[in-house]
């Protein structure tokens, strides 16, 4: 071990003492400011990377960071749902303290109240055992990155509860031309271009709200996403039935630009009747709509239920896993291999079009013989 002279220890000292001006900050509450000796106490046990974060509030760094990692807004609401239920809960020994004091600690402070080793971490995956395993994994996933964020080795102990993987829920061909039905007869303009959009194209309910005018090149059949699930860009392709979906849906648009009152709208490829962008939650208003016209519960039809019939429709046709991910835009292959597991019923679909398909051959091949025995038959006249 190598032992520090008394001169490297003064100089060591006074190093630490000449903090940086640009450390200066004004702190909460009109705190008044730490003196050189109080900020090591608060930095010297924070990653290099923190330490000029040590005085300020940690929530809004933590979702800085959150947002600089191109999370989605989705997960980073999940992401603080999470981490509000760990850091307020309270050990034996102290207080009960409240989210709004909670989000208002230095990074310091949530560096010690944080520790994985001091009980807190147990006591909080106790609150969350009756959760569902998916629920349980994805707030663990949160703590594990605010964790990793403070600095902290998530604990070997921490055990994530295994879930069977559930299969993509889709409509057969029957409830699908029922829903194409529905969409057509719909007293809402919107109904048939949006059904038409998803069911060609499987794009997610965020991306179709989000898309603009200027994204659809109709001369070329293709569609621009730009920012999609983990702020990827990608190209969707649809058909000729979604080009005259959007062809008669543009006369209506216009109209509904002329009464947009937002400037962020004006470019949105389809609006409300209200003239503003479509959200996803009007979208499945729109679908419980459609969903009651077509006698299907309104649980079974959803933007994600169109999405995965979309995936499996183009599985059953014979389109390889990389074209479907690409199109779904996927960030792993894995996810995307889940359309393997083939339901009970899309099996017996398959089964019997192909048992249907082998009968039409043999009826064929039956016929060709008829006909060649016929020929085979007459007599030859010299």
């Amino acid at each position: 071990m190598r032992v520090v002279r008394d001169d490297e220890a003064r100089e060591l000292t006074k190093q630490n003492e000449q903090i940086d001006d640009s450390w200066v900050v004004e702190t909460p509450q009109n705190e008044p400011v730490l003196s050189s000796s109080e900020l090591l106490i608060h930095t010297k046990n924070l990653p290099q990377r923190l330490q000029r974060l040590a005085l300020l509030p940690w929530f809004e760094c933590w979702k800085q960071q959150l947002r600089a990692e191109k999370k989605s807004e989705h997960t980073i609401r999940a992401y603080v749902v999470a981490a509000k239920t760990f850091t307020i809960t309270s050990l034996p020994n102290e207080e009960n303290e409240t989210w709004d004091t909670i989000q208002n600690l230095r990074v310091s402070e949530l560096f010690t109240r944080s520790n994985p080793n001091n009980g807190r971490i147990d006591s909080w995956l106790n609150t969350i055992g009756e959760l569902r395993p998916a629920t349980i994994n994805a707030r663990i996933a949160a703590i594990t990155h605010l964790l990793k964020w403070l600095g902290y080795t998530i604990p070997e102990w921490i055990q994530r509860p295994s879930r069977s993987r559930s299969l993509p829920r889709t409509l057969g061909k029957s409830d699908l031309q029922k829903v194409r039905l529905a969409a057509t007869r719909s007293e809402d303009p919107i109904a048939f271009p949006i059904i038409t959009m998803m069911l060609d194209t499987g794009l997610r309910c965020s991306e179709i709200c989000n898309l603009d005018l200027d994204d659809v090149d109709l001369d070329d059949l293709s569609a621009l996403v730009i920012g999609g699930k983990g702020e990827k860009d990608r190209t969707v392709l649809f058909t000729n039935a979604t080009l005259n979906a959007l062809e008669a849906w543009s006369p209506i648009r216009n109209a509904r630009l002329k009464s947009c009152t937002r400037k962020d709208d004006e470019r949105s490829l389809f609006f409300s009747s209200r003239s503003r962008r479509l959200n996803p939650r009007s979208v499945q208003k729109l679908l419980d709509r459609i969903a009651d016209a077509s006698d299907i519960p309104r649980t079974r039809l959803s933007p994600h239920v169109l999405r995965h019939s979309f995936a499996t429709g183009l599985l059953e046709r014979g389109a390889d896993l990389v074209t479907i991910q690409r199109l779904l835009g996927h960030a792993n292959i894995s996810t995307t291999r889940v359309y393997l597991e083939i339901g009970d019923q899309t099996l017996r679909e398959i089964y019997h079009r192909a048992q249907s398909s082998q009968e039409n051959d043999k009826i064929d091949n039956d016929d060709d013989l008829t006909v060649e025995n016929k020929i085979e038959s007459t007599p030859i006249i010299e």
